[in-house]
């Protein structure tokens, strides 16, 4: 089934993970009739701060959607932490129309304990990443703004950490972190989402 989708999609990976993350999102959003866009982040482990990852998101748009055009978000785990601070901090106003957010940290995980590095601290609770973001919520108010979330989440703990005010919630249950993006159940959940 084809749908009237205006926008482009670009999809932002998580930790560890690449393009490749949406091997089943992809065909199923373009079968659907949006333009999707992806990229690899890089580096990929958390060795970068979500700010400097956001930059390459700035870089990927400014070489491939045009000035004019509105375009959604759509981000996994880090991914979707990548994509917020895009919005909130250095995307232009009013240039994003939706962020949708699968498993995402949105107030800190605890697992962000288990590497030191930059981007794993900046997802802890409380980090001054965290903070910054919390000062600059208001842009949130701008877009169409939904985080899908998993109460069986082991990897954003706790798994409530992805239920944000400004978001539209919607929860659905998985087995893991890692099948959220194989889900049928979630690729229709982020196809309800860009369509709201």
């Amino acid at each position: 089934m084809r749908v009237q989708a205006s926008n482009p999609v670009l999809l932002i990976h998580g930790i560890d993970d690449t393009a490749v993350l949406f091997r089943r999102l992809r065909p199923f959003l373009t079968a659907r009739g949006w333009p999707v866009h992806d990229l690899d982040l890089v580096p990929n482990n958390g060795a970068a701060g979500l700010e400097e990852l956001a930059g390459q998101v700035d870089s990927y748009v400014n070489a491939n959607i045009a000035a004019e055009q509105r375009f959604d978000l759509v981000g996994f785990s880090m991914g979707g932490m990548v994509a917020r601070y895009y919005v909130q901090r250095v995307a232009p106003l009013d240039r994003v129309e939706r962020l949708v957010t699968v498993s995402s940290p949105h107030r800190g995980t605890w697992t962000g304990f288990l590497r030191n590095n930059k981007g794993a601290r900046q997802m802890r609770p409380g980090s001054n990443f965290l903070k910054d973001l919390d000062e600059y919520r208001e842009r949130l108010k701008r877009v169409r703004f939904t985080s899908i979330w998993n109460p069986l989440d082991l990897m954003i703990v706790p798994a409530t950490s992805s239920v944000i005010a400004e978001a539209r919630s919607v929860r659905v249950h998985v087995a893991a972190h890692p099948l959220m993006m194989r889900s049928r159940r979630v690729m229709r959940l982020v196809e309800e989402a860009l369509l709201a």
